[in-house]
């Protein structure tokens, strides 16, 4: 035993004299842990140096990226447009004063690109007119021109039926004196009655009216096409009801509702973009209304889309798709 211990001692002492391999020496063990650690030499620094160059090329391709990100978002919102006045076209530029405005020429091309019915030629849009059909007090323009001519009969000189007596240089001159008295009163009557000296309400009723007229079906039947039916219709032409005749102005279609609701927009928006930004009623109000349109619009692209009826009120009220798709915020 003894001998065998002594053995050892000295196998311990020469292997404690010889020196230790490079490897070993570089890789020392480190306490709490089972792996070697690499010490740094020489080579890690050209590593190093390629990680920071590799490091800074990524980071320029992540704000390359982010800023290509941001234009394409800011590109896809600019195609959409604004959701809430869209294009501005002459017909929702006439909602500000109630009276007609002469349209574009490529407004007037789509009223008559349109194909009518019929084998004659489409009538134009109401929405293209060029004189007011609306006045002030809920008068109609031959309304009003009966008034003035009725009147102007009623306030003729009399002629005098002694012809022997009669002066003709004075009945001339009266007449003349009528005729300068009456074009007086109908300049008068005219500026009283138009909507350009009207108030708020009246200029709102008179746009309803104006939107009924051009949008409502019992008028844009004679120059629009319906929609082509459905190919999957499971009833035939024979079997299907006829549509009921109309009792009266269309004003519950979804392209009047929608009129309505667009001429009710750019009046809070008006108002709200202006001194009133801090009111807080009128902008629920503005979200309520653009809502709402939102819905129509859907409906009416899913039951109208590629129809006539659904291009024309696109490009008369100039919406885009902004005003049906994606969230509407109110800033």
């Amino acid at each position: 035993m003894a001998k065998a211990a002594s053995h050892q001692l000295q196998v311990k002492s020469v292997l404690q004299s010889l020196p230790l391999p490079r490897c070993i020496c570089q890789t020392p063990y480190r306490s709490f842990s089972s792996s070697p650690y690499q010490l740094k030499s020489g080579h890690g620094t050209r590593k190093n140096v390629e990680d920071s160059y590799a490091h800074e090329h990524a980071r320029r391709r992540q704000a390359a990226n982010k800023l290509r990100q941001t234009e394409l978002k800011e590109q896809r919102r600019t195609a959409l447009g604004d959701p809430i006045r869209g294009n501005t076209t002459p017909f929702v530029e006439s909602f500000d004063t109630g009276l007609p405005r002469p349209a574009t020429a490529s407004v007037k091309e789509v009223s008559h690109t349109t194909t009518a019915l019929s084998s004659e030629q489409a009538p134009p849009s109401p929405a293209n007119a060029t004189e007011e059909a609306h006045l002030n007090y809920s008068l109609k323009k031959p309304e009003l021109l009966d008034s003035l001519d009725y009147s102007r009969v009623l306030s003729e000189p009399l002629v005098s039926t002694n012809r022997e007596r009669a002066d003709p240089e004075e009945e001339a001159r009266d007449a003349k004196q009528h005729e300068t008295k009456h074009a007086t009163a109908y300049e008068a009557v005219s500026r009283i009655v138009s909507l350009a000296n009207a108030n708020g309400r009246e200029r709102s009723r008179a746009n309803v009216q104006r939107i009924v007229d051009t949008f409502g079906r019992h008028n844009t039947d004679k120059y629009l096409k319906p929609k082509a039916p459905s190919l999957q219709s499971t009833y035939s032409t024979d079997t299907a009801q006829k549509a009921l005749p109309r009792a009266g102005p269309d004003t519950g279609s979804s392209e009047v509702q929608i009129g309505i609701l667009t001429a009710k927009i750019r009046v809070l928006a008006d108002r709200y973009e202006g001194a009133n930004r801090n009111d807080k009623a009128g902008k629920r109000d503005l979200r309520l209304l653009l809502h709402r349109r939102q819905k129509l619009l859907k409906y009416m692209e899913r039951k109208e889309r590629g129809s006539q009826r659904w291009t024309n009120m696109l490009e008369t009220l100039g919406l885009t798709e902004a005003a049906w798709k994606g969230q509407i915020a109110v800033k």
